[in-house]
């Protein structure tokens, strides 16, 4: 699959992209700037060219732990190696990518701003749907709490459903050469 057009860029690879880091979901500047097809060194250009444009809670740098941690997770390579950033990292809220459209205005980032922009609106409405449906359910154990306990096994099991953590990451699949 090429990554050269932004239409045959699925959104869930948009949505592997979205973090939560300070309780804000934010996008790293290296994968805003894979997006829209430009160098991320390009991208924080423009961006410091328009200091007005991001304020703090569009835009922020991360702190050395937090990048570390993000290094950690993902497995890339250290920052002082060859191959490393230099620099610390930029994240960009919702807001802060609906404000990169102004400064990198190319038919390749307005596709990929339109793009984030609609995954952005699906993560915020799933989050919506398990609230509600969380609200939901407790108003029901409310009402039959009192009746049955064979509904608190149900709601117990449902509240389960809801808060279960992720499911472990598959290891990858192939040989690996170990030194």
């Amino acid at each position: 699959m090429s990554k050269n057009a932004v239409g045959v860029v699925p959104a869930v690879s948009v949505a592997s992209k979205i973090y939560l880091i300070r309780g804000k979901r934010v996008m790293l500047d290296s994968d805003l700037a894979e997006l829209y097809g430009v160098q991320t060194k390009f991208l924080n250009l423009n961006v410091k060219r328009n200091p007005a444009r991001f304020p703090s809670d569009f835009m922020f740098r991360l702190t050395p732990k937090e990048a570390e941690s993000l290094r950690l997770h993902f497995a890339t390579s250290k920052k002082n190696s060859r191959g490393g950033s230099r620099y610390l990292p930029h994240v960009f809220t919702e807001q802060g990518v609906a404000m990169l459209s102004g400064v990198l205005n190319s038919p390749r980032a307005v596709q990929a701003n339109v793009l984030i922009m609609r995954t952005f609106t699906k993560l915020r409405e799933m989050i919506a749907t398990n609230e509600l449906i969380r609200q939901k359910i407790e108003e029901l154990e409310r009402k039959y709490d009192k009746h049955d306990q064979q509904f608190k096994i149900v709601f117990e099991a449902i509240r389960e459903l809801l808060n279960s953590p992720k499911p472990p990451r598959k290891k990858p699949i192939g040989f690996h050469v170990k030194y």
